[in-house]
């Protein structure tokens, strides 16, 4: 009886190794899922990107008799580099201010436009014009809690005891171009040394491509635990 209950049954033997066997496929199954994840999404992407665009000369050079695949994309690439060249000078933006002018004395479209017109320039390259002018930290939405967002602008307080500088810092939730606006003192926001590009990258990828270490470009003043909330925000 005692050498019967210490043996192993042969049914029990191919149950826990076939549970093993379906727990190394799936582990690997979803390892090799992780891994072609991006891979097919930025290849399918890509490819719809590229046919998108070729689709706007290709046409043209169909007409031609001129059959290339790529070349209507290659050309809409010199197209899109070519009309920055013209927007940078000033005959260029002479002309895109009397067209954007118009489009603003539309009802409808001029909603639309200028939506998207802000979304394009929080991204843009130039710093002259750019929405979001710096990464920025802040305390939210209490003491030891800190926020991801962006410096929009400026703007000064006039009080009774003396002017104080305040920063708009805009902060995302669930997409890029919708979140909270914070007025925060200048002083206690954390400037943190990354671009642009970097914080939205970091928001796109909801925190995932967060560096390991963050060096503040201006380190601020730590605050007691006894300051209240509203003095904070």
């Amino acid at each position: 009886m005692l050498f019967a209950l210490g043996k192993t049954s042969p049914n029990s033997l191919d149950l826990a190794c076939y549970a093993v066997l379906q727990s190394w496929v799936s582990k690997k199954f979803m390892t090799g899922c992780v891994v072609l994840f991006p891979v097919v999404v930025t290849f399918l992407f890509t490819w719809w990107f590229i046919q998108f665009v070729d689709g706007f000369f290709s046409p043209i050079y169909a007409n031609l008799g001129v059959n290339i695949f790529g070349l209507g994309f290659v050309t809409s690439l010199i197209f899109i580099f070519f009309i920055g060249i013209f927007a940078s000078s000033w005959v260029g933006a002479t002309v895109f201010w009397i067209g954007e002018w118009f489009i603003k004395r539309m009802p409808f479209v001029k909603h639309i436009y200028s939506s998207l017109k802000q979304i394009s320039t929080a991204i843009s390259p130039d710093q002259n014009t750019t929405a979001f002018k710096e990464v920025a930290i802040i305390r939210h939405p209490r003491i030891g809690e800190y926020a991801f967002g962006f410096i929009t602008s400026s703007v000064i307080l006039q009080r009774d005891d003396g002017d104080v500088e305040l920063c708009s810092v805009y902060v995302p939730t669930n997409h890029l171009y919708i979140g909270d606006i914070f007025m925060v003192n200048s002083e206690e926001i954390i400037r943190p040394n990354l671009s642009i590009q970097e914080g939205i990258e970091i928001i796109v990828s909801v925190g995932m491509a967060m560096p390991l270490v963050i060096s503040p470009i201006e380190r601020i003043n730590p605050l007691s635990d006894d300051i209240p909330l509203d003095s904070i925000i």
